[in-house]
């Protein structure tokens, strides 16, 4: 049986602005990845979309980035390593201590945009922004883009970790994601959204824009709760991979490197 995750970064309201719609998301994702303070959500943004994951079942990660609210955490920034650390060590400790206040507890952890970006491409900035995390909260799952220097990070490790692939995103050949300033970047289309996860989740492989199937351990599959069509990719996403006979839940983890 092929068993598979859904998880959104949600949690990015911040103040009387509004970001996407999380409640909508909670009914159909499995793991959701809330905002820190850093690039984006405030104390009771993640308090209030904390609570909401925590009925509804849905695992809770703490998803952390450049410290840039103007920038949505998408600028690429250069960032002396110690002073890194210390701002994903804070922005997790910020996301757990919340967590335990309402009776959960942070499962996960994902970095956000163009840090993400960033340690897709670099094996020691990955490590060093995982390393971070982990001496705050030792028992996270890592989730890491799939088939990337991330990967080669965690698994270097040894912590536990879960492999991702984006349903409204393109592919570069290199597993990297296609940059948003260009053209099909990133995907509206909810019936593109699904047909394309259910490919990839029975190949166990990344399928480029050019056609190109990179192999990769496929744990969970990510939704970006502030696109304009978060929530019906969503529902589409969902339903085209149980209409697939695959199971959608909670990823577990792994410890070991992927076999792909």
């Amino acid at each position: 049986m092929i068993r598979v995750d859904l998880n959104a970064d949600m949690g990015e309201s911040f103040g009387p602005w509004t970001m996407g719609d999380d409640a909508s998301l909670l009914q159909t994702v499995t793991s959701a990845n809330v905002a820190c303070g850093g690039h984006a959500g405030d104390a009771d943004t993640m308090a209030a979309t904390m609570t909401i994951a925590h009925q509804n079942g849905v695992g809770i990660g703490a998803h952390p980035g450049f410290m840039d609210l103007a920038g949505f955490g998408r600028n690429r920034m250069s960032v002396p390593r110690a002073t890194l650390q210390n701002q994903i060590r804070y922005q997790v400790a910020a996301s757990t201590g919340m967590a335990r206040s309402i009776g959960a507890e942070v499962r996960h952890l994902k970095l956000h945009g163009a840090l993400a970006n960033m340690a897709s491409e670099d094996e020691t900035l990955a490590r060093d922004c995982y390393e971070a995390a982990l001496s705050v909260a030792p028992n996270l799952i890592v989730m890491v883009l799939a088939a990337t220097a991330q990967q080669h990070a965690v698994e270097a490790l040894g912590c536990t970790w879960a492999g991702e692939i984006f349903a409204d995103r393109a592919y570069n050949d290199d597993a990297t994601l296609v940059d948003r300033s260009l053209a099909g970047a990133v995907i509206h289309d909810p019936l593109v959204a699904g047909a394309r996860m259910v490919k990839m989740v029975q190949a166990g492989a990344i399928i480029t824009e050019s056609g190109k199937q990179i192999p990769a351990a496929i744990d969970t599959i990510c939704l970006h709760g502030d696109t304009p069509t978060a929530v019906e990719i969503a529902r589409s996403v969902r339903a085209a991979l149980e209409g697939a006979g695959i199971t959608v839940e909670r990823f577990p983890g792994r410890t070991n490197p992927a076999s792909t």
